[in-house]
């Protein structure tokens, strides 16, 4: 990597079959449903309910080089989803929107706990977002298009429902629930304070990810892998901390690195969202270029769509004119992405050898 491909049209990207494995329901509203639930639901919080105003208000709020001031921009989205028609519309959007895209799995996470303000019970908001990506596939299908969403339910570090949260995943998990994962801010709550909540998912042979080594470095991604089992990495980025390279060019493994590459540990990696967090300085500085060249299990994410004013075609053409990567490195990115999915083996399978290398084999 990089196969040195000729410029490749947005276009081409576009039509690539992508995989995306860490994508915020709440991150990803677009910003006339925000406004339009905003008023719906009598929330009054907006800075503005003029949807390009607000597109470009999101992006720069979250723009701050902080993930603690990035997080308040949640506030908003959370605040016009309180409601089963508001979740049910998002989440049905949010489908038809990565299907547009090319997306064609997508993992989808949020957390239930931040849409009981006014009343709605865990299980019922699970039941909407379901309903919302039952819907979308419908629409999608409909339209001659084709996506398979899974959901992971998300506990926020900083309270204390990990085990609630872990359960109620669980009990979901024939309803389209693959999988949990813990959300937040890494500093001052590392992945140990939800111990119970991850022994818990060992014993029901249940799947979860671990946001760790964005905001914090290599202690959280040692706590989430070591002491809590973690099958995943949330970003992961800083992994490359324990990465050395001589000035002859010599690489060094650390021996966590060392391990999360030996294990085949997987990153979802969010490159436009981890600058605006700050983790990075910038694409070219990002360290998914060495993870990808040591052979690292990369994975390419848009972690929070509305923030970060990204969709996977553009982090595709940010990776594309920063690094050189050409059709057969998406490729190996969206297979890494596929193999390291929480739906069963023969329809990650079946989506590998049906959907998406006929799809590359098409573009090439």
């Amino acid at each position: 990597m990089p196969d040195e491909s000729p410029v490749l049209p947005t276009e081409t990207l576009r039509r690539a079959p992508k995989v995306l494995l860490h994508d915020h329901l709440d991150g990803g509203l677009r910003p006339a449903t925000v406004a339009e639930l905003a008023d719906a639901t009598g929330y009054a919080g907006l800075p503005t309910s003029d949807p390009a105003e607000l597109g470009s208000w999101f992006r720069r709020a979250a723009d701050s080089g902080s993930l603690v001031s990035y997080l308040e921009t949640f506030a908003h989205t959370c605040g016009v989803m309180q409601t089963e028609e508001a979740l049910v519309r998002v989440a049905a959007e949010a489908v038809e929107d990565l299907a547009a895209d090319g997306v064609v799995y997508a993992e989808v996470r949020y957390a239930p706990e931040l849409f009981v303000e006014r009343g709605l019970s865990l299980d019922a908001v699970v039941e909407a977002v379901q309903a919302g990506f039952t819907e979308g596939t419908r629409r999608v299908a409909a339209n001659g298009g084709t996506i398979r969403v899974a959901t992971l339910l998300c506990a926020m570090r900083q309270h204390a429902r990990a085990l609630e949260i872990a359960n109620l995943a669980v009990r979901y998990r024939d309803a389209g629930v693959a999988g949990f994962d813990i959300a937040g801010p890494e500093d001052g709550f590392p992945p140990t304070r939800n111990l119970d909540a991850f022994e818990y998912l060992r014993q029901n042979n249940a799947h979860f990810t671990i946001h760790a080594g964005e905001a914090f470095g290599l202690p959280s991604i040692w706590e989430a892998i070591q002491h809590c089992g973690a099958e995943r990495l949330g970003h992961g980025v800083r992994i490359a901390e324990d990465i050395k390279t001589d000035a002859d060019g010599t690489v060094h493994l650390g021996r966590l690195a060392a391990y999360v590459r030996d294990r085949r540990i997987p990153l979802e990696i969010c490159p436009t969202s981890n600058v605006q967090t700050g983790t990075v300085r910038s694409i070219a500085e990002h360290p998914i270029g060495l993870l990808a060249k040591l052979r690292f299990r990369v994975t390419v994410n848009t972690d929070n769509r509305l923030m970060s004013g990204c969709t996977m075609t553009s982090e595709f053409a940010a990776l594309h004119e920063t690094f050189g990567y050409g059709i057969d490195d998406f490729r190996w990115f969206t297979i890494n992405a596929m193999k390291s999915a929480f739906i069963d083996f023969d329809a990650r399978l079946a989506l590998i050898d049906d959907v998406i290398k006929p799809g590359y084999a098409a573009l090439a």
